[in-house]
């Protein structure tokens, strides 16, 4: 088992040295950069800014030089003093302005991956444990809808029927009263009362998806002939559905952590600028209008990484699920 995470391990660190490349490389695709963004701004104000200035400000950014010498300009801040470079539009350090925002956004993708996974199993054993019925038709119905709504459409009816029918505050994931006041009791309760909804909204999909895998894993496994032998040998009907379907059922399921996490975080992008949620989404989403190539890179490289780290974590389980894996 040891060796085996320790291969795994070892083909992480040449995956996230891509990755980083990729991530810097996707914000130097648009034509332009942080300046010619900014001299465009100016212009439709209707100023002017001579072409010296604009060399000067070029040169200060580091923008005159080639892509590769900014590309190890940055690796090399990262890796030897954990610096992510400047903001060129905010005019402070990356890790300044994704320090805490970071933190949430992390938090919600933890709450959101509990919510789905505490409910798709228990929907998908029950949809294929009575396939064809009532149940198994209206959860099937429910995920392809589900699948079908965007995520910030759904925000944006949650909040409407939340704030409408019920007078309850939306948007953000505090109270106004709460936002920069320190950590109470008072606070988290309030958190707790407005997270439930981005949690939500985020997850419902991912939810969907999950559910459909776990019914056709589920009456995959059912069909096998072991089931019969089972059910002959006189085993109870539950224990027979928990002991070997179901713990089968589960391998495909969680070889799907690698994209649902880094696809809860690109959920979480959209409907927190919608639901005005203080994580790194509206930063991203304003960094990458503003070709703010530093603060953009750092935040699309964390989700590339989130991506490499759920299927390592993935990997792990399925070796503990099913010791086969571990020898092939």
């Amino acid at each position: 088992m040891i060796l085996f995470i320790l291969k795994r391990l070892l083909f992480v660190i040449p995956t996230l040295f891509a990755v980083s490349i990729v991530a810097f490389a996707i914000i130097q695709l648009p034509p332009g950069d942080y300046l010619t963004t900014l001299m465009a701004d100016w212009a439709s104000q209707g100023g002017a800014v001579e072409a010296g200035t604009v060399a000067a400000m070029r040169e200060r950014y580091g923008l005159d030089q080639p892509i590769y010498v900014q590309y190890y300009k940055w690796m090399a801040g990262i890796l030897t003093r954990g610096d992510f470079g400047i903001s060129f539009e905010l005019g402070q350090p990356v890790t300044n302005l994704i320090w805490n925002r970071l933190g949430f956004s992390f938090l919600l993708a933890f709450l959101t991956l509990c919510f789905v996974w505490a409910l798709a199993i228990p929907i998908g054993i029950l949809s294929a444990v009575r396939q064809y019925s009532i149940t198994d038709y209206s959860a099937t119905f429910m995920a392809f809808f589900f699948l079908a709504v965007p995520d910030f459409v759904l925000a944006l009816v949650a909040m409407y029927v939340w704030s409408t029918y019920f007078g309850q505050s939306v948007g953000g994931l505090f109270s106004a009263q709460y936002i920069d006041a320190p950590w109470s009791w008072g606070k988290f309760l309030d958190f707790v009362n407005h997270v439930w909804l981005p949690v939500f909204v985020i997850g419902i999909g991912s939810l969907a998806a999950l559910v459909r895998i776990m019914r056709a894993n589920l009456l995959d496994e059912l069909s096998k002939p072991y089931v019969t032998t089972a059910r002959a040998k006189g085993m109870s009907e539950f224990e027979l559905l928990i002991r070997y379907p179901v713990r089968l059922a589960l391998n495909p399921l969680i070889s799907t952590l690698g994209w649902i996490l880094p696809a809860v975080i690109s959920g979480e992008i959209i409907v927190s600028v919608v639901m005005s949620l203080p994580t790194t989404g509206p930063l991203l989403l304003r960094a990458l209008l503003a070709q703010d190539m530093y603060l953009a890179g750092t935040l699309i490289l964390l989700i590339s990484v989130l991506t490499v780290i759920g299927t390592l974590i993935s990997d792990i389980l399925l070796a503990i699920a099913d010791p086969r894996i571990r020898y092939q």
